[in-house]
């Protein structure tokens, strides 16, 4: 199949695959949240320190979909996603081999450069899709990479207090090596779509955020109400175990009850295909602002009931979270089908300094005024989201659509 190019219709064998490879190039840059008092543990890190190995992350992230993503425009996309499997899996690797702050805090940066990989196979979903058919396929490749960001924190919480910290990053090493295989084999080549230089590739990026003012209202959108998940994930590990003597194993565990809300992106896809995305973005926005307003509430409950509530306001973040940035995405990718790259790049490059935001901010207001400080700055920065996608032109969703 691999001698190919990707103008045929896509099988769903090959959908699937790609839906595992972004869950499991994803998860590498949420493995550690849960290890986070673990990792202090051992690395006598103060809760500052903590917060920077998921902050550097995603700031990593950030600077990969900024300066490496533009290249899927450029270079077969199948070339591009093997060599950054090969270069997380070595990665992850030296993770678990660190002994000091310094080296930890330089890996996490590298590893988030090379987890944008996941989002080379995103729109590369896109051009397989059949026609009529982008938002749903999108979104089920975004339930497997959404899966990931979220089951992650479950499974690197339970290995984590099983085996230590270190194993589950030889795990998660080891797994992408196997994919890596895996998608040299079964994905297509990709024609190039254009025939710019790298540097022209980097300016034309301005040119297309100063041309569509849906793509920037869809960046600045999600990336606060990326601002607020960032902040409630990582935080929770700390949280659970100074107020409830909780290990990583449950606040990993919280990932399963989030993980419900990833199941609503082939949904959020198909809407935005017969609705239009600027309303399910809207909706999507309405439910993350609800959801953690809910958790002002928690001291009206006894403990078992506060647990309850902050997985139930788990299930709806998650759920408007994952349907809106699937919304955002069909939007985008229609403005200029030739340039998804680079608009997939200036969409999650804000989507990530969002996170990178969330985890710092989040960090800090834990530190200054505990888990209500982070509360108020998730509900915020959602609410925020909301207002933007409320006063949204039609004009400009209908151009996306229509382009």
């Amino acid at each position: 199949m691999n001698t190919h190019t990707a103008t045929q219709a896509v099988s769903r064998w090959v959908i699937f695959i790609l839906a595992i490879g972004a869950g499991f190039s994803v998860a590498a840059i949420y493995y550690a949240q849960p290890l986070l008092p673990l990792m202090g543990s051992d690395l006598h890190l103060s809760i500052e320190g903590m917060g920077m190995v998921p902050t550097l992350t995603q700031a990593g992230y950030a600077l990969g979909i900024l300066f490496l993503l533009p290249l899927g425009d450029r270079h077969d996309r199948r070339t591009l996603i093997v060599l950054k499997s090969a270069a997380l899996a070595l990665l992850l690797l030296a993770c678990s081999l660190t002994v000091q702050i310094h080296s930890l805090l330089l890996v996490s940066l590298l590893i988030g450069m090379t987890a944008t990989m996941a989002q080379d196979i995103v729109p590369a979903a896109a051009i397989l899709a059949p026609e009529g058919k982008q938002g749903k396929t999108v979104g089920t490749v975004m339930t497997g990479l959404l899966l990931g960001i979220l089951l992650s924190r479950t499974v690197s919480g339970v290995v984590g207090e099983a085996f230590g910290w270190r194993v589950m990053y030889q795990l998660a090493a080891g797994s992408i090596a196997l994919l890596a295989v895996v998608m040299w084999r079964v994905l297509p080549r990709f024609a190039v779509s254009s025939t710019l230089s790298y540097p022209a590739l980097m300016r034309s990026m301005a040119h297309l955020w100063q041309r569509y003012p849906a793509l920037r209202r869809a960046a600045l959108a999600q990336g606060f109400l990326s601002i607020a998940f960032s902040a409630f994930w990582s935080t929770l590990a700390v949280m659970l175990m100074e107020h409830y003597q909780l290990g990583s194993a449950v606040a990993g565990g919280y990932g399963i009850a989030g993980a419900a809300g990833a199941l609503a992106a082939p949904l959020a896809g198909g809407l935005a295909d017969k609705l239009g995305a600027g309303k399910v973005t809207q909706l999507g926005a309405a439910l993350v602002t609800l959801s953690f307003a809910l958790m002002f509430l928690l001291p009206l409950f006894g403990l078992h009931g506060q647990l309850i509530l902050i997985a139930v306001a788990a299930v709806g973040f998650d759920l408007g979270l994952q349907s809106s940035l699937v919304a955002h995405q069909n939007l985008v990718y229609g403005l200029e089908p030739q340039a998804r790259g680079r608009l997939n790049a200036l969409l999650f490059t804000v989507v990530f300094i969002g996170m990178a935001l969330g985890s710092a901010l989040g960090s800090q207001l834990y530190t200054l005024a505990g888990w209500p400080g982070v509360v108020a700055l998730a509900t915020v920065a959602a609410a925020v989201a909301l207002v933007i996608r409320l006063t949204e032109r039609p004009r400009e969703t209908r151009t996306a659509v229509n382009s």
